[in-house]
């Protein structure tokens, strides 16, 4: 048995077994189904990020310690 994955590779999605070409510049708020992915987290959020870049999202990080 193997374990489901989503992962982002050059300019493609991978989840589990299937591809596609990557939707986002960066790969935040990449949609899946009703979810976006969080490069930073490796996880689903339930809304967009809010940050326009990843530049913003780790500034915030410092700023506040966490997301």
């Amino acid at each position: 048995m193997s374990v489901w994955r989503f992962s982002i590779v050059h300019n493609k999605v991978y989840y589990g077994e299937k591809q596609r070409t990557k939707l986002t510049k960066r790969g935040c708020n990449e949609p899946f189904k009703d979810r976006y992915w969080c490069p930073k987290q490796q996880w689903f959020r339930r809304a967009p990020c809010p940050f326009i870049n990843q530049r913003e999202c780790e500034n915030y990080i410092k700023m506040c310690g966490c997301l």
